[in-house]
């Protein structure tokens, strides 16, 4: 099963669920962790993992050979993030925004593209307490991760409990993150930028179709906005978190929640439990 923990906004408690169903499922389970975060991976000030292999990651950007080059637009039409640019004399590349397609290459009628090399990050893989950990890094001033993440993607272990912690937010890494999730976990806090960062990621994941359910941090905070819409759109409200000072306390010190509370071991486990009821 592949399980992505997802969140319309940063700060939510995303990595503090996936973090904490790692540990208390591996008990159980073969599971793989996967940080897709790779802007800020942070997962691994929880998991302490021991990295074994360490593989720097490279994406394909478009090289303009002048001389052949007639300066006919056609690669400037068909790229849909604006990384190339054709003026009348000139051909202006933005390796920053490529995001590898190889469009440009491909449909060139001069054959006056070729595709060099650009290095995005490194992914990591290691071991955290008996269970398989990956993560990625995106290096400084690098700005397109879906092509990070897809590599990082490429080492998932079906044959394993897979959770992945994926980037906050609704745009490509994101999707990147959770496409072909088996089921989304939706970690949301009660408060009204909660609520319309939650409305966000329901749409997305309704158009991925992939089934999901809310999980609600930090409850007693807010409002009943979040409950209140979760009952009217039918989403199952799996797990709700208090707002707690030893949570917070032991998050600041990189442990799990039931290190602090030790019923919430048990907690977690549930929390699986009625995922899994929701797949079949």
């Amino acid at each position: 099963m592949i399980l992505s923990i997802a969140s319309g906004k940063g700060g939510t408690g995303k990595t503090t669920v996936a973090v904490n169903l790692a540990l208390a499922l591996s008990q159980t389970h073969e599971v793989q962790f996967v940080d897709c975060d790779v802007e800020e991976p942070n997962a691994h000030f929880f998991l302490k993992p021991q990295i074994s292999k360490s593989q720097e990651i490279y994406t394909l950007v478009p090289e303009i050979n002048e001389e052949k080059c007639t300066y006919c637009g056609r690669c400037a039409e068909i790229c849909a993030y604006k990384a190339i640019a054709v003026a009348k004399k000139a051909v202006l590349v933005f390796p920053e925004l490529c995001h590898g397609c190889g469009g440009c290459s491909l449909l060139c009628p001069e054959k006056a593209i070729t595709e060099v090399r650009q290095r995005l990050g490194v992914m990591e893989i290691g071991l955290s307490r008996g269970f398989s950990f990956i993560q990625g890094r995106m290096d400084i001033g690098q700005a397109v991760s879906p092509p990070l993440i897809r590599e990082i993607k490429k080492n998932i272990d079906k044959g394993k409990l897979v959770i992945i912690d994926s980037p906050p937010g609704t745009s490509c890494p994101m999707v990147e993150s959770v496409k072909k999730s088996d089921f989304c976990l939706l970690v949301t806090e009660p408060t009204p930028f909660g609520l319309n960062d939650l409305r966000l990621s329901v749409e997305t994941i309704r158009i991925l179709k992939i089934p999901m359910g809310v999980v609600i941090n930090r409850a007693g905070i807010g409002d009943h906005g979040v409950e209140e819409y979760c009952r009217q759109e039918g989403l199952p409200i799996l797990m709700t978190l208090p707002f707690d000072r030893d949570i917070a306390v032991a998050y600041s010190e990189g442990l799990p929640i039931w290190e602090a509370k030790p019923a919430y071991r048990e907690k977690f486990v549930e929390l699986f439990e009625k995922v899994q009821e929701l797949i079949k």
